[in-house]
């Protein structure tokens, strides 16, 4: 059975206002300047000590809101008139941390100091359960950090990350894992198991595709209990690509009769509906303006495009993008489209396929990335980040943009090539 995978986080306390921090930071005409110094006591594992503060410094210049200073500092955790002000390197803010082992737990003291004053703005705890699961205690720190400031969220830093990895011929696992890729936890091995997909915003229970029986199956795993429940089979293709709002309905890809369409699944009544009949190919279903739209990837204009339909019985089908010549994923948050597409030869070669930003209020479209194979994209909740994959010179990487801030940053897979990801 899979164990249940709940990181537990507590906040314990937060002891000092942050006025005094955030009144530094709006002075600032530039990201503010901050250096992480670990405070950890000797007993703990050095090389822990420096993958946690590899992880902070990381999160802060993902974050786009800060200008971390790379150069590891170490400080007691009080610290002295040297250690608060850091005069000499220019720096505006301080994050001090301090990590310890606790039986089954990892803990953490953390202090934010306003280095122009030497005063300690915050000071908070944190726990977290299983030690192993250390780079979400990290993750967790440089949001709270980030909300001391009033920086706009980055709590999707927090969130897990569920992708297939494949590993052999006919062999795929699906994996959990932070957004760094820094820790990793195989859910499911053994034969071709793709497409994961989360089933609700809780992150408690996901989908994905088995093909390892004579029918491909969709199962639904719940990570609390263990259990795994069969969904639906059907000959040829099965992929769930979205879960409604409410967790009760899916958009499915089948191929009942080897010809690909977009189905609608009602979990509760065990109802399946054919949203697409098409001669040509349908595949990769989303959800758009409150549950009421599908937009998809079709081949009804001789090559990949992107269309949406209402729910509604009879509907017309209406082309989205009227950019590019093969459109091949596609992922949408409010009134923004975010996909992916093949351009034509360039200096990085023939199979260059980029991701365009567009809106469907407007003309707009923005280029987002320049080089290699970028697929499935995937919006966060704050509509400023995308996750996506990214094929490069023989290497898999799980890729973050970050809109606002025009930068984007990627990390390698180590073994095996990403098939597909969620968040």
């Amino acid at each position: 059975m899979i164990k249940k995978l709940i990181m537990i986080l507590v906040l314990s306390s937060v002891i000092f206002a942050a006025d005094a921090t955030v009144e530094i930071v709006k002075k600032l005409n530039s990201l503010p300047k901050i250096a992480v110094q670990d405070a950890s006591d000797s007993g703990v594992d050095t090389n822990l000590r420096k993958k946690f503060f590899k992880i902070l410094v990381g999160d802060l210049r993902v974050s786009a809101h800060f200008r971390p200073l790379d150069e590891y500092l170490t400080s007691s955790y009080y610290g002295d008139l040297k250690d608060n002000f850091l005069s000499k390197k220019g720096v505006d803010l301080i994050l001090r941390f301090k990590i310890s082992l606790d039986k089954n737990h990892i803990v953490s003291s953390v202090k934010l100091i306003n280095a122009s004053s030497g005063e300690v703005s915050s000071e908070t705890n944190y726990k977290l359960q299983n030690p192993k699961r250390f780079p979400f205690l990290a993750h967790r720190i440089v949001s709270g950090v980030n909300d001391e400031i009033g920086a706009p969220s980055i709590k999707w830093m927090e969130q897990f990350v569920i992708f297939a990895k494949y590993t052999g011929k006919k062999e795929s696992q699906i994996v959990v894992s932070d957004y760094t890729l820094s820790f990793q936890k195989t859910l499911v091995k053994g034969g071709l198991n793709i497409f994961p997909k989360w089933a609700n915003d809780s992150q408690t229970a996901f989908y994905y595709s088995s093909y390892n029986g004579y029918l491909p199956t969709l199962y639904k795993v719940n990570l609390v209990n263990g259990n795994r429940d069969k969904i639906i089979s059907s000959k040829g293709m099965l992929v769930c690509s979205d879960v409604s709002k409410d967790g009760t309905k899916l958009l499915l890809t089948m191929a009942p009769k080897d010809q690909t369409d977009i189905y609608l699944y009602d979990l509760k009544y065990k109802q399946l509906t054919r949203v697409t009949k098409y001669s040509g190919i349908d595949v990769n279903g989303n959800f758009i303006d409150n549950d009421k739209r599908v937009i998809f990837i079709s081949d009804r204009l001789g090559y990949p495009n992107i269309f949406s339909k209402s729910l509604e019985s009879g509907s017309a089908i209406e082309q989205m993008v009227y950019h590019g010549k093969n459109n091949n994923s596609v992922s949408t948050i409010g009134n923004y489209i975010i996909y992916s597409s093949r351009d034509k030869t360039s200096e990085f070669g023939s199979k260059v396929f980029n991701l365009y930003l567009i809106s469907t209020k407007t003309d707009y479209i923005r280029k987002l990335t320049a080089n290699g194979k970028n697929l499935y994209p995937r919006f966060a909740k704050d509509k400023d980040t995308i996750m996506f994959i990214k094929q490069y010179k023989n290497q898999s990487s799980l890729g973050i943009i970050r809109l606002n801030a025009n930068k984007s940053f990627l990390f390698p897979l180590k073994v095996g090539r990403i098939q597909s990801i969620d968040w």
